[in-house]
């Protein structure tokens, strides 16, 4: 079990990384005339995120939940995949990867990486996804995952349609 915590730990440190590279994008953007939207649902999905963290972690604790080694082994790959999704994404996007919804005005969109494949419209969101569901199945935590899944996709609606507003917007 307590691997899965230093798994899970990891996974924190990443999303630290995450916010260090966003933060400099951000001043990067902002220098350059970008325009941040979608304020309002950027704190509940920090707290979201945060929250699948912590619950992670609880429910494997508390709830005593096994390790399948077949399944979780499964988990893992995924995990390890949508991490290699999203690194994939951040380097593809430059400094115009952000956390929050930021455009520069007049920049094209970005069609190398991920982004190039049109069958993947949002390979980011895809990694959140994906992460998501098979971190806490790693250890078979399937409240947090089932709970994180339905929570994302509620919010994921509301996060794609600002950024295609926002995208529009500049490119108009």
């Amino acid at each position: 079990m307590y691997w899965y915590f230093v798994l899970v730990g990891l996974v924190a440190l990443e999303r630290l990384a995450e916010l260090v590279v966003a933060r400099r994008n951000l001043a990067w953007s902002l220098a350059r005339g970008g325009v941040v939207s979608g304020r309002r649902h950027y704190p509940p999905m920090v707290v979201l995120h945060v929250g699948l963290l912590a619950a992670c972690v609880l429910e494997v604790w508390a709830g005593e939940r096994p390790f399948v080694p077949w399944f979780g082994w499964t988990m893992v790959v995924l995990v390890v995949a949508a991490q290699a999704l999203r690194w994939w994404c951040i380097i593809a996007l430059g400094p115009r990867w952000n956390t929050q919804v930021v455009v520069v005005p007049g920049l094209p969109l970005v069609r190398s990486g991920p982004y190039r494949l049109t069958w993947l419209r949002h390979p980011n969101y895809v990694a959140v996804a994906v992460e998501g569901l098979a971190l806490p199945l790693v250890h078979g935590a399937w409240v947090t995952a089932l709970t994180f899944t339905v929570l994302n996709a509620a919010l994921m609606v509301v996060r794609i349609r600002c950024e295609s507003a926002a995208l529009s917007a500049a490119t108009a």
